[in-house]
């Protein structure tokens, strides 16, 4: 049953693009990349197309660099072999009329030795990840999970060198056919490393007050406006509750608040809130939403277990134009027209997440296929 005057299929304006519903597919690791190398595939690239009819598609976490890959088999955007790769999914994913941003990721701690050549990770600090597992290649070719390795604090110097590599990244990105990009800046990952109290005992100019430990995201995103050409171009990524993989605020509200204006002034196209989904995860309030709308005149997109009342009652609410449906995507190639048509949705396999091949990743049915 369709809803008349439905506000997830309003269209919607991000800097020179129009979108045609307020459907995202929010980034998702599903560990395909072909090896050596990490390099995108056309198994990809169908996947990706399958799933243009989103108003945005944002890819999975891409490494921008050897010493930012986390998890086995995740694709990079550093080498040409990897750009190519990534123009083969791009030019898929606009040949069935969509629009793509490519999802720039740096992993910082969350990461093995083994996955980087035998060096440590690097981060804000050199805390360990308690208890955190990360996902390697096993001999019979599935992930094994193990502890991440304790990782040593970034230097000035690197730190710097890391800014350039976004800058760099996103360059690359849009020679790969990107209509934009969006910095990883949630879920305990580099940046968020430097965001969050808990994870930042730094006391140079990149730690300690919280304009410290906002210092390393405004010259990333300074860096992917001027890699890219565009702020509009560039979205954000931040998950001010979900205390996911070890980062922990102790004031998150008034950080992610500040982040957000922060992130204003830059004139960004979009914040990305990826709000905590699990089990008796913290409630966001409504009051916080709405300071973020405040501090931001930007697009705010909101993802996090929605499904097609709660996002309308979003949209309509005001504090959100856009909805992200993660994991109703992998199963459902087809959703915002399942969504449209109050249709049922598939359910995915778990076990197909990560790694392998077609399986579990390009052979869920559309509706009409389905019935």
């Amino acid at each position: 049953m369709t809803v008349p005057n439905d506000p997830l299929f309003q269209p919607a304006t991000l800097g020179p693009l129009t979108l045609p519903n307020r459907i995202v597919m929010p980034p998702m690791t599903r560990a395909r990349a072909a090896q050596p190398g990490d390099v995108p595939t056309a198994l990809m690239a169908e996947y990706y197309a399958q799933r243009a009819d989103a108003g945005l598609i944002v890819s999975e976490g891409t490494w921008i660099s050897p010493l930012g890959k986390g998890y086995a088999w995740t694709p990079g955007i550093h080498t040409p072999e990897q750009v190519a790769g990534w123009r083969q999914v791009t030019d898929a994913v606009h040949a069935a009329g969509g629009r793509i941003f490519a999802q720039l990721w740096h992993v910082g701690r969350l990461s093995h030795t083994s996955l980087l050549g035998g060096q440590a990770p690097v981060s804000s600090s050199a805390l360990p990840a308690t208890g955190v597992n990360v996902f390697i290649a096993e001999a019979d070719g599935r992930p094994g999970a193990v502890q991440a390795s304790t990782p040593r604090a970034l230097t000035i110097a690197e730190i710097h060198a890391i800014v350039d590599d976004y800058r760099a990244a996103a360059g690359r990105a849009m020679a790969a056919g990107f209509d934009g990009v969006e910095l990883h800046a949630a879920n305990g990952y580099l940046v968020n490393q430097f965001i969050d109290s808990g994870a930042n005992l730094r006391t140079d100019e990149y730690g300690g007050t919280l304009d410290n430990r906002l210092r390393f995201l405004g010259k990333v995103a300074q860096a992917l406006v001027e890699g890219t050409g565009d702020a509009r171009r560039v979205g954000i990524r931040l998950a001010p509750l979900t205390t996911l993989n070890g980062c922990v605020d102790a004031d998150p509200e008034t950080t992610y608040v500040a982040a957000a204006s922060l992130l204003g002034e830059l004139g960004v196209g979009y914040l990305h809130i990826a709000e905590a989904d699990w089990d008796d995860a913290p409630h966001m309030p409504l009051a916080f939403r709405q300071r973020l709308r405040a501090a931001f005149d930007g697009m705010l997109i909101y993802a996090g277990k929605y499904d097609a009342a709660r996002a309308r009652a979003a949209l309509a609410g005001g504090w959100a134009d856009m909805i992200g449906f993660g994991r109703p995507f992998v199963a459902n190639p087809d959703l915002p027209e399942r969504l449209r048509a109050g249709a049922p949705l598939a359910q995915h396999d778990r076990e197909t997440l990560f790694g392998g091949g077609a399986h579990g990743l390009i052979d869920y049915p559309p509706l009409a296929a389905a019935a």
